[in-house]
């Protein structure tokens, strides 16, 4: 008994944490039996698998199509699919199956998990996402499935589909092909069904209700509003300044014709926000490109959604507040609506903070390494965004660095402010001091 109430005064912080590392640790126990690989594995890259299926980061330190029989592969979806749409949210919905009473605490976990501001509508907003989940992959499978079972028959043709659905929608990475994508690089079909998935999944829960909803762009809410524009502008001007900086490389796009350019040009602005499929070689790119693609994966995807990073939103906020600055305005205001300092200091304060954390990670690594800067920071960021971008040093990395990347791969997935609050009591101060300014700039 004294061990349920210590569980249950938990708050929402602390148990999303200790569920994770427990899903994780059966992950790594799966993944470590004889049934689950075509040889045997060490129990860090057994770790390292697990936490990267179950954060959705994609970062493989072993072949996943090879390393692993079908009884791993499966695993491995299992826990992206657990890690993607939330182990609260799996939870509700085994309750609302037997009839259990969902109260005010399960409310408040999912509340947390799901990052909504209130209450009222989570369960609603949990059904739905899973409707709407297992819809949109079996769509997408079904996309695949038309490329994929001429190639390979309908058997391995339909779990290839089903396995790259999967991992798509979760912005999950896991590829059962060796070089991704990359043999279909000018390919229509597979191009647009990945990228459909992995946009649908990063643009968040939240958002795709308020679509079904209201349907119409003027009744959605802010945050909606925000969401589909900025996802817009900053895939359209990623793909065109990749296509640009990569148009003449002979060891990526260079070589492919105008349509096969294009292609890979969109691909490659969109997968840095979070999904990790690649259709050129990451690590042949330039230093400029890679360098546009560190700041996507930073940003991440959208709030409530299957991706990482500090959230689009998040920036949005940033760069707003320091527009209204410079402009002498007092507080933010965009459509009308004006933004509240509460967003502001917590979106300046998730970026601060995984500053902090990327800081840290990559100094160490680069102590412990002998891997270059920029592959190092690309490794961190991409882990942070739970993103799944390599320039090929994962499966190289020490126990110690694969450890680390582990760590970052979990406070990307929880989120840094989770992490900090697990560890905090938060107090509300009970008196105000008088305001003094600082010299700032």
């Amino acid at each position: 008994m004294k061990v349920n109430k210590r569980f249950i005064s938990l708050n929402p912080s602390q148990l999303l944490i200790l569920v994770f590392a427990f899903f994780i640790s059966l992950g790594t126990i799966a993944l470590k039996l004889p049934i689950a690989t075509t040889e045997p594995i060490s129990w860090v890259d057994a770790l390292f698998t697990s936490t990267s299926a179950m954060t959705v980061t994609g970062l493989s330190v072993v072949d996943t199509g090879t390393a692993f029989t079908v009884f791993g592969q499966v695993t491995i979806i299992i826990l992206i699919q657990l890690g993607g749409l939330g182990i609260m949210s799996f939870a509700v919905l085994i309750y609302i199956m037997l009839g259990r009473k969902i109260g005010i605490k399960e409310r408040l976990i999912m509340q947390h998990a799901l990052n909504q501001t209130s209450l009222g509508g989570v369960i609603k907003l949990v059904k739905n996402l899973f409707i709407f989940s297992f819809t949109i992959e079996f769509i997408g499978m079904l996309f695949l499935a038309t490329q994929w079972v001429p190639e390979f028959g309908w058997g391995k043709g339909m779990y290839i589909s089903m396995f790259h659905a999967v991992s798509a929608f979760n912005n999950a990475g896991f590829s059962l092909f060796s070089d991704y994508i990359m043999g279909y690089v000018g390919n229509p079909v597979i191009n647009i069904a990945i990228t459909f998935l992995f946009i649908i999944g990063g643009i968040g829960f939240t958002v795709l209700a308020d679509i079904i909803a209201k349907r119409k762009f003027k009744k959605l809410s802010l945050h909606s509003k925000m969401m589909l524009v900025g996802t817009l502008a900053i895939n359209i001007f990623a793909m065109l300044v990749i296509f640009v900086l990569e148009y003449s490389n002979p060891n990526t796009i260079g070589p492919l014709d105008l349509p096969s350019k294009l292609w890979a040009s969109y691909f490659q602005a969109v997968t840095p926000r979070t999904a990790g499929f690649n259709s050129v070689d990451i690590g042949s790119m330039y230093e400029s490109s890679l360098f546009l693609i560190m700041i996507l994966m930073f940003i991440g995807a959208g709030s409530a959604s299957t991706g990482g990073g500090i959230k689009l939103t998040t920036a949005l906020v940033i760069v707003l507040a320091a527009i209204a600055f410079i402009r002498g305005k007092s507080e933010i205001t965009i459509a009308k609506r004006s933004i509240s300092h509460v967003s502001i200091i917590k979106s300046l304060a998730i970026t601060t903070v995984s500053i902090v954390f990327i800081v840290l990670i990559v100094f160490i690594l680069n102590i412990v390494e002998k891997h270059s800067f920029t592959k190092v920071l690309f490794e961190v960021i991409s882990a942070f965004g739970t993103v799944g971008l390599s320039m090929g040093i994962t499966a190289d990395l020490t126990d110690l660095g694969k450890q680390l990347i582990i760590f970052m791969m979990f406070v990307g997935k929880l989120g840094p402010l989770t992490l900090m609050f697990s560890l905090s009591k938060p107090k509300k101060e009970k008196i105000r001091y008088p305001q003094e300014d600082l010299l700032t700039g």
